[in-house]
């Protein structure tokens, strides 16, 4: 009787904890903390509704999602960008990567219950709209923040982006991941918003985190290129911080060309075991697949961006998630591919369904930061629950 999930869920069925009325669309399950809810298969005869999909009439079952209609129809999900179906990542409503034309409004097929005589349209499918919140001046920063900047009253104007493609079990901002309850909005209408929280906070940074703020191709893009028109003075600086699963080399390309000036990718493992387990995915072939976009984003920034974009790196410690050594091979690695990048070390801390860790003691991040100085990195800082140490 938390009412997390009443407060952040966006149920298609009468509310959470309404059986009748549940359509099986497991955002609930995904969002308790407790995990005090347990998806199950509906025993019994169940009644056939008439839907139209694409002009044409089909019988799905009811009590089910749009989402679980098409699919029933042999339409396709995926979730990563560019494999064969509609990108549907974060399973909550949140980003609206999935949204479908339904009934004439575009909405999340995975959070939308099926209705007699509902009308769908899959021709088309993502829209420029999205659930944001947290907004916020910021007084510590992301990764993607210069540590110089660190320590000032207000480092940013921030806002956080609901929606994410992991289930990182200890996920340290899960009220955002898995929050599905809120109105989208439009990128105008965030950027509008944000150049007025920048001027609010006295700041030159506009940063987006997550979540995971990239899910949304159309609307980050766009939400980057308004940022940019509303502030043309040279002092503005727009900033992402991004798990980088699916930050993609022509997804960087466009982001740069839209306005973005500085830019925070993580990198949660060097082997695909830590990946999976700091990210909670079970899907190995999925897994692999982020694991190696990440990398590749921080290699093709450095390649093509270096001087030009600022490059902080994230790296998550806790020992009960990855080991000191494993952080020191990811330091190693980073250092090949350029020293001069910032790398922040995050001191993971319990949070969500892992609040049976604990959060790094200071003398362990200073031994990370002394072992990551001697690989050779220029510019490392450590997260601590006192304020950052380093460079």
């Amino acid at each position: 009787m938390c009412n997390i999930c009443s407060e952040i869920v966006a149920c298609p069925g009468t509310g959470v904890g309404q059986i009748d009325g549940c359509v099986g669309c497991g955002s609930c399950e995904l969002a308790c903390p407790n995990e005090a809810i347990d998806l199950r298969e509906r025993f019994g005869r169940v009644r056939e509704i008439k839907i139209k999909v694409d002009g044409r009439v089909a019988y799905v079952p009811e009590k089910i999602t749009v989402k679980g209609a098409l699919e029933n129809l042999g339409y396709k999900f995926s979730k990563y960008p560019g494999d064969v179906g509609v990108f549907a990542p974060c399973e909550v409503g949140g980003c609206y990567s999935c949204a479908l034309k339904i009934d004439g409004v575009f909405r999340p097929p995975c959070v939308t219950g099926v209705r007699d005589g509902m009308e769908v349209e899959t021709s088309e499918y993502g829209v420029a709209r999205r659930i944001v919140d947290g907004w916020m001046c910021h007084t510590v920063g992301g990764v993607g923040t210069p540590w110089y900047l660190k320590g000032k009253e207000y480092v940013e104007a921030a806002v956080f982006a609901c929606g994410c493609n992991l289930r990182c079990p200890q996920c340290q901002n899960w009220d955002i991941t898995y929050r599905g309850k809120g109105s989208a909005i439009n990128p105008e209408e965030a950027a509008v918003k944000m150049t007025l929280m920048r001027r609010s906070c006295g700041v030159d940074r506009m940063a987006i985190s997550g979540g995971e703020s990239t899910l949304n191709r159309v609307w980050l893009t766009k939400y980057v290129e308004e940022l940019r028109r509303l502030n043309p003075d040279g002092r503005a600086r727009i900033h992402v911080d991004t798990n980088a699963s699916i930050l993609t080399k022509d997804y960087i390309d466009e982001l740069v060309e839209a306005g973005v000036t500085d830019i925070g990718p993580d990198l949660k493992g060097l082997r695909l075991e830590t990946f999976m387990k700091i990210t909670g995915l079970n899907d190995k072939e999925l897994a692999e697949k982020y694991h190696r976009t990440s990398w590749d984003a921080v290699r093709y920034l450095a390649d093509n961006y270096g001087g030009k974009v600022f490059i902080g790196v994230g790296i998550p410690y806790n020992e009960s998630l990855i080991s000191m050594d494993e952080v020191s091979r990811i330091g190693e690695e980073i250092a090949k591919i350029d020293s001069k990048i910032q790398v922040c070390v995050l001191d993971y801390r319990p949070e969500f369904r892992r609040r049976d860790i604990s959060r790094p003691r200071i003398r362990e991040m200073v031994m990370i930061w002394r072992a990551l100085k001697d690989i050779g990195l220029k510019t490392v800082i450590c997260q601590t629950e006192r304020g950052h140490i380093g460079p």
